[in-house]
């Protein structure tokens, strides 16, 4: 006995000894290779599959991402010994071939689980060779894999019909739900169709399958599985005709991850997308992109404050549209940015103290070297707040505050906060960035704009909840209140309701090809793109009626948020009221002085005077020292003959201004006439008030005829004023075009018929207008 027990040992230690050897000589085939890819949602819903090369699909899933019906349905009708045998079942295999000779024909099959996946990761013929092969594959599984490991193979790689692999993607095949959602009669159903994955699909042959189920389920009932009653309920359901579809969310997103997952070497990827937020911005672009004109798209990015998971990425209006380039992401491309950048150009001068919500802004005809800026609708507002001229997205107010900032510094302080800002290639920051003169991405405003809503600190958008989470400081927490607080008081666009209590900016680029619409709300920060992605204009499309409405969809689409902290000031902001033209608080302001008062947010209870302009010929305002005749009231210098002279203040408003001030303000400025004991000169004008001379409202000019292939000189006018005091300055329609330093006039030549508007003012205040007519003669 000792002798026999010695040789079992022996025997088997060397056919242990021969596995191991054949094991390492033929090692199994790699069960986990990455063929196929899933991107999924944060909830594990399917977003888009890609298949292999050889176009196989395969959603990866986990022992726990499936019904424990189907997994007790795949055990007792395929291998009700699958915990206890080390990979093959003799006893099967045994009755299996006992069968065979029997009838003729197999009966029932001596395969594993564990075998049938040896067979999968090893393919063989139905040979004695090709079963002993087999056998062999499926101890190597058990020696080298747990039984979860190899019923999560099967899971994953039995074969269901067509190009369709493992139990999620059949369940999503063919019932179009998750397998942890199987109900018994699903859950039977496919445990069964690996067994004729071909004959069996039920797109194709939904009769025969229902009969192949029902053998599934009347052995649940007759092992004790489930009870008769389970069984006869669930055979009442029948098997629908279904046909295959892809999931299509976030295509271009997926895509975008598809590289990442490829990179990394995994078969699934769980984004942060939320499935529900995702399906409502698309429902809101299916509303939409019938009203798109023609060849245009959109991009739509939704952004969590508070953690930067990107919840929903919509790179194009629609995918399969090829006419509107919907292959091509929008949410990355470069593009102008228009009017977006300058919430933080005003938020960083208020970080800077040049600024306060109320700073009295010169919306003027400016030009800077040979760069003469122009709002969008091309008229200008005169004096505004820094408030106005940002809810009003004025371009000439932006350059003069962008000039003090200077572009190089705005673009570096953009970029620190995760704006990056494209420029062509040798090109430098200029001042034209503020109007759009520069690219950026969808991307990178959503991530800027977030800082409102994040107390001035920006997040980079995550895609993965394994992210690194990426802060910038933009602002301080104060400049960004008061950013937020001045776009929130922007009326939403006709039709939209504000809700959410939305801060939000649009832009519009240079010749109508891009239109965006940025918002931040308490919890979410979203970023719309519209235009065409070949870059072609669409004439007349502005941000506010082309990606304003869609921006207001989606946040109405949003869910309600609740148990976060709202938005609160931040101790460092106060309300004071200041006054114009000096800027100052109301409180240290002379009530004279005082022209107007407005409300405005402090910042660090700084209370900065109204800049002054970088015209050559402006002065900002401040206090002009005049002195009377106490006996007259009238104006005088130390030139004039009087024994006393009483010393008087008046506030000016900045010079460049004062063509736009009604006449209630330029009452206030104008200074009094000189008095007669005062010697004449060119200088005083004897207190003359200040008129155009020679032209009034009835006044016509004739342009000259020109031949055809001639230059055209135009029609030459002498622009001459009476009165007022030292230098006139001159304007046309605005636009300045002269000063006239020795008051001796200023030639001005017109080319175009049309009506002017010709204005002068002088030092002192004083201003006169008159229209004329320019004429081509017949």
């Amino acid at each position: 006995m000792r002798t026999y027990l010695i040789r079992a040992a022996g025997s088997a230690l060397l056919c242990l000894l021969l596995f191991v050897l054949a094991d390492w000589w033929w090692p199994l085939p790699e069960p986990e290779r990455v063929r196929s890819v899933l991107i999924l949602a944060q909830d594990r819903t399917p977003l888009r599959a890609f298949a292999d090369n050889e176009g196989v699909w395969r959603y990866p899933v986990t022992l726990a991402e499936v019904s424990p019906l189907y997994v007790e349905a795949l055990l007792t009708y395929e291998d009700r010994w699958f915990y206890q045998h080390p990979g093959i079942n003799p006893f099967a295999l045994v009755r299996a071939g006992w069968q065979w000779l029997q009838g003729g024909r197999v009966i029932s099959g001596g395969s594993t689980l564990t075998m049938q996946v040896a067979r999968i990761l090893d393919p063989h013929d139905r040979t004695v060779s090709g079963k002993i092969r087999q056998m062999f594959r499926a101890l190597q599984l058990e020696w080298h894999y747990s039984k979860t490991d190899i019923l999560t193979f099967y899971l994953n790689l039995a074969p269901f019909g067509g190009p369709i692999e493992g139990v999620q993607t059949a369940s999503f095949a063919w019932l179009h739900k998750p397998a942890l959602a199987l109900s018994h009669a699903e859950a039977a159903l496919l445990a069964v169709l690996p067994q004729a994955p071909s004959r069996l699909r039920p797109d194709r042959s939904p009769e025969l399958a229902q009969r192949y189920r029902d053998k599934v389920l009347r052995r649940m009932a007759t092992q004790g599985v489930w009870s008769q009653d389970t069984v006869v309920d669930a055979m009442v359901e029948p098997v629908m005709k279904l046909r295959f579809q892809q999931p299509m969310k976030a295509p271009l997103f997926a895509e975008r991850m598809k590289i990442r997952a490829f990179a990394n070497k995994v078969s699934r990827l769980q984004t942060t997308l939320d499935a529900n937020i995702q399906w409502a911005v698309d429902n809101v672009l299916r509303t939409r992109v019938n009203s798109l004109p023609e060849k245009a798209s959109v991009g739509v990015l939704v952004l969590e404050n508070h953690t930067g998971y990107v919840r929903a990425y919509a790179g194009s209006a629609d995918f399969h549209n090829a006419e509107r380039f919907g292959h091509v992401d929008m949410v990355q491309a470069v593009r102008s940015p228009g009017s977006t950048l300058k919430p933080f150009l005003y938020g960083m001068a208020l970080d800077d103290g040049l600024l306060h919500s109320a700073s009295l802004l010169s919306d003027v005809p400016l030009k800077l070297n040979d760069y003469a800026p122009q709002n969008f609708f091309r008229h200008f507002s005169g004096a505004v707040s820094v408030m106005q001229a940002l809810q009003q997205s004025l371009n000439v107010p932006a350059v003069d505050i962008l000039q003090r900032l200077t572009p190089t510094n705005f673009v570096a302080r953009l970029r620190h906060g995760g704006v990056v800002i494209s420029f062509p290639e040798h090109a430098e920051p200029n001042l034209s960035v503020i109007l759009g003169g520069a690219g950026t991405t969808l991307e990178d405003l959503v991530r800027g704009f977030s800082a409102l809503g994040r107390g001035g600190i920006s997040i980079k958008p995550r895609f993965v909840a394994d992210d690194p989470l990426e802060e910038r400081r933009m602002l301080s927490e104060g400049a960004a209140w008061i950013i937020q607080e001045i776009l929130r008081a922007i009326p939403p666009p006709e039709g939209s309701i504000n809700a959410a209590g939305v801060a939000w900016k649009t832009g519009t680029s240079y010749g109508f090809r891009d239109a965006w619409a940025i918002g931040v709300s308490d919890y979410y920060t979203v970023g719309v793109w519209t235009g065409r992605p070949d870059g072609t204009p669409l004439p007349g499309s502005l941000g506010v009626a082309a990606a304003g409405p869609i921006l207001f969809d989606v946040f109405r689409a949003l869910p309600k948020q609740s148990g976060m902290n709202a938005r609160r000031r931040p101790a460092n902001v106060t309300q004071e009221d200041i006054c114009w033209p000096l800027g100052e608080s109301a409180a240290q302001t002379a009530p004279e002085h005082c022209h107007v008062r407005q409300q405005a947010w402090i910042l660090n209870g700084n209370v900065p005077p109204t800049l002054p302009h970088f015209q050559h010929y402006s002065w900002s305002a401040g206090l002009q020292t005049y002195w009377l005749n106490p006996a007259t009231g009238l104006r005088v210098t130390s030139a004039c003959n009087v024994p006393a002279r009483m010393a008087r203040q008046v506030a000016q408003w900045p010079l460049e201004l004062q063509p736009w001030l009604a006449t209630t303000l330029l009452e206030k400025i104008r200074l009094p006439a000189f008095d007669s004991s005062c010697p004449p000169g060119s200088a005083y004008q004897g207190g003359k008030q200040l008129a155009v001379r020679h032209l009034d409202d009835s006044t016509r000019l004739y342009l000259p005829k020109v031949a055809a292939g001639q230059p055209n000189n135009g029609v030459t006018l002498d622009l001459l004023a009476d009165g007022g005091e030292d230098q006139y300055f001159w304007l046309v329609n605005g636009e300045p075009v002269g000063v006239d330093t020795a008051r001796s006039g200023l030639r001005h030549t017109f080319t175009r018929a049309g009506d002017y508007e010709l204005t002068v003012f002088d030092t002192a205040g004083a201003v006169d207008k008159v229209s004329i007519r320019v004429i081509s003669q017949p």
